[in-house]
């Protein structure tokens, strides 16, 4: 790698035959989305995209990160329809009995979302959404609702529904905990997931949100503190359930204003928690600028091209720096997020690791960027992911194949995640 703030492994153009160039390039060109697109990819494309996320079985590794594209049960059935993996819901804001959130401060609507073209240092253009709010606004009861009809709609599709919730973290002037949030947000959840017939439908997926916008703010402003929000908050959700296996908890580590050798030092520490480990994490939404402005608002969360350059170039360390025994622990399973824009995008976080891939900001640009005409925006995005002749992840499956030896059929998507070799 001659740049090591761009740490992509991947070549240029992908090694693949004409043929197979040809047969992408015809269901590029469709005017309607592809039927049973996850079944189509297997049966004309030899490729397994089965994989896993918060331990449970996913036919594929496209998922909606949490934010405003899942805040509806008509979005949820959109996302089923596409066939993803998975689908966040938008995060909630933790509550005690009483109705008090101590981190009310998030629970902001969103006024208007806008998507931007976006320069990263590199040079490379992408795109970001810039917008005011944070986490959900409603309700908590209709948050609840969403759960028991999201998990109504998913019923008999393979798509999994996964809660999103803050919790209170405690800042520097604050010597405790807000247990009770903990405590009655937890199992209000709980009784959620597993209503009507759903009683015994194994462990709840939960992902506890560390929001980028976390970075701006005061709670985050000392080192020691983050490290023991990532510690404490396993424990606090394990202690607030009735049963340790109820739950499968992922934390979703956020991009810190500290460098990158902090980054590393809060994934060294989930990884060497013992008890207080996540079942899994996410990693790393997006940057935040304290001078970026939007709507009169001065301080937001931003992507775009330097966000997956600070992704990967972490991830990379990361994977050296366990390799050599300087991270203990067993690696924890993880999603990633970022930039990720393209299928060769996602295959690069894919090499580090990652089994699955959140995505937002890709579901929402304008119609334009789709070369599909038809459809709803997440097939449309799906589309691209899949079928771009340069850049989808068909055409960068099959020369990862290639660089990689692997001659299984069909080629798994599965045996290509954390394959190092190619950072070495």
């Amino acid at each position: 790698m001659s740049d090591p703030n761009r740490p992509h492994v991947l070549a240029e153009c992908p090694d693949v035959s004409r043929e197979l160039l040809r047969r992408v390039a015809a269901d590029y060109g469709r005017d309607a989305p592809v039927g049973s697109l996850t079944d189509h990819i297997e049966d004309s494309y030899g490729l397994d995209l089965s994989t896993e996320y918060a331990g449970y079985c996913i036919r594929n590794p496209w998922g909606k990160a949490s934010g405003q594209l899942s805040m509806t049960a008509h979005q949820v059935a959109e996302d089923i329809d596409a066939e993803l993996g998975f689908v966040v819901l938008k995060t909630v804001i933790a509550q005690d009995e009483s109705g008090t959130q101590m981190m009310r401060d998030w629970a902001i609507k969103e006024s208007r979302m806008l998507a931007e073209p976006i320069s990263g240092q590199s040079g490379e253009t992408g795109w970001t959404i810039s917008w005011k709010g944070r986490g959900w606004w409603l309700s908590f009861s209709e948050y609840l609702e969403l759960i028991r009809q999201s998990r109504r709609l998913a019923r008999d599709s393979r798509t999994l529904i996964v809660p999103s919730c803050k919790y209170h973290l405690p800042t520097a002037a604050e010597s405790s905990w807000n247990i009770d949030e903990y405590v009655f947000t937890t199992r209000e959840l709980l009784k959620a997931w597993h209503s009507e017939d759903f009683a015994d439908d194994g462990p709840m997926p939960l992902e506890k949100d560390f929001s980028p916008t976390l970075a701006g703010s005061d709670r985050a402003s000392a080192e020691t503190q983050i490290l023991e929000w990532l510690t404490t908050v396993p424990r606090l959700i394990r202690e607030a359930t009735p049963a340790n296996d109820s739950i499968r908890l992922g934390l979703k580590v956020f991009n810190t204003l500290f460098d990158d050798d902090f980054q590393l030092a809060m994934l060294k520490t989930i990884h060497e928690a013992d008890e207080n480990r996540p079942a899994f994490h996410v990693y790393g939404n997006r940057l935040f600028d304290p001078n970026r402005e939007f709507e009169g608002h001065h301080g937001i969360a931003y992507g775009g091209p330097d966000l997956s350059d600070r992704n990967l170039r972490v991830m990379t360390q990361f994977q050296t720096d366990h390799r050599d025994g300087k991270i203990g622990g067993q690696l924890i399973p993880w999603s990633a997020t970022g930039n990720i824009v393209t299928g060769k995008m996602a295959l690069e976080y894919a090499l580090r690791g990652a089994a699955s891939f959140q995505l937002h900001t890709f579901f929402q640009l304008p119609s334009r960027q789709y070369s599909l005409k038809t459809g709803s925006k997440i097939q449309k995005a799906l589309h691209e992911l899949y079928f771009h002749p340069s850049t989808g992840l068909i055409v960068w499956m099959h020369h990862l194949a290639r660089q990689l030896d692997l001659d299984s059929s069909p080629i798994r998507f599965g045996d290509i995640v954390g394959m190092s070799e190619l950072n070495n």
